[in-house]
């Protein structure tokens, strides 16, 4: 009996590199998929070398329109059937919204909300015509407010939030599952490439999570079907009171806590 199969984007940093080797722990095969063909092909040799399983990476950067259709017919063009999709590549950007970059908006709408969609879509038909499949986008505990000084971002995350929510019941009883992972502040490559200060106080409290606790936390949820899965008890706290906030507030709130822990 074959293995069956997990694709992956962003696996070369953060959440997508741990989660690697849960999958291979599990036997099951890879298909990486990130911009940086260099850390592909080392962690592809490392795997090879310590697991007996099969890996195929596809450098692309799924920041560009049609990115996604050309991941999925790589996969059917080597019969690469996907059981497990994690949609965990994506990339916020800190700053007032007249200062920052259209044109990394214009990519992180692209990243997050796009191929994310057209991912999903392609391979979620394929696992529900085969009777199984488990698919894991991952979003934030950005998703349930707005976020000032973060605005592009949080509203992507509440996309991947929504949507995900949305599809999960369509697919019901269908052998398909959608969970949606939702971490807050973890220690990996985000705050960097966000415009996030390195000594951040928001990714440097004693409680911020590691990008290998959250990623077993999203896998075993995963594995379960659960729909939406925040890390953490005090994200779970915080998710839950937000609720009770009036919205007008809620954004007073939120653009405090990003501009005092940036």
């Amino acid at each position: 009996m074959s293995n069956k199969t997990a694709l992956i984007t962003g696996p070369t940093s953060g959440i997508g590199f741990e989660l690697i080797s849960l999958f291979c722990n599990d036997n099951i095969d890879l298909v990486l998929v990130s911009r940086n063909k260099e850390k592909l092909e080392n962690i592809k040799d490392y795997i090879l070398k310590n697991y007996d399983i099969n890996v195929v990476i596809f450098p692309i950067d799924l920041s560009h329109s049609s990115s996604a259709k050309k991941v999925y017919e790589f996969c059917a063009h080597h019969n690469l059937k996907i059981d497990y999709l994690v949609n965990n590549a994506g990339f916020g950007l800190y700053g007032v919204f007249e200062k920052t970059s259209i044109q990394l908006e214009r990519d992180m709408i692209q990243l997050n909300i796009t191929s994310l969609t057209e991912l999903t879509k392609y391979f979620a038909l394929d696992m529900k015509k085969r009777g199984f499949g488990k698919i894991m986008n991952v979003a934030s505990t950005a998703s349930f407010q707005p976020g000032p000084w973060m605005s592009v971002y949080c509203a992507t995350k509440h996309y991947v939030l929504a949507f995900s929510e949305a599809i999960a019941e369509e697919f019901k009883n269908s052998g398909v599952s959608i969970t949606t992972l939702c971490p807050g502040p973890t220690i990996s490559g985000f705050q960097e490439r966000a415009g996030f200060k390195k000594n951040a106080k928001l990714f440097n409290a004693p409680s911020t999570a590691t990008s290998k606790d959250v990623a077993i936390f999203g896998y075993r949820k995963m594995m379960k079907q659960k729909r939406v899965v925040i890390y953490g008890f005090l994200n779970n706290l915080s998710v839950f009171f937000l609720k009770f906030v009036p919205n007008n507030w809620k954004t007073i709130l939120v653009k405090k806590v990003f501009k005092y822990y940036h």
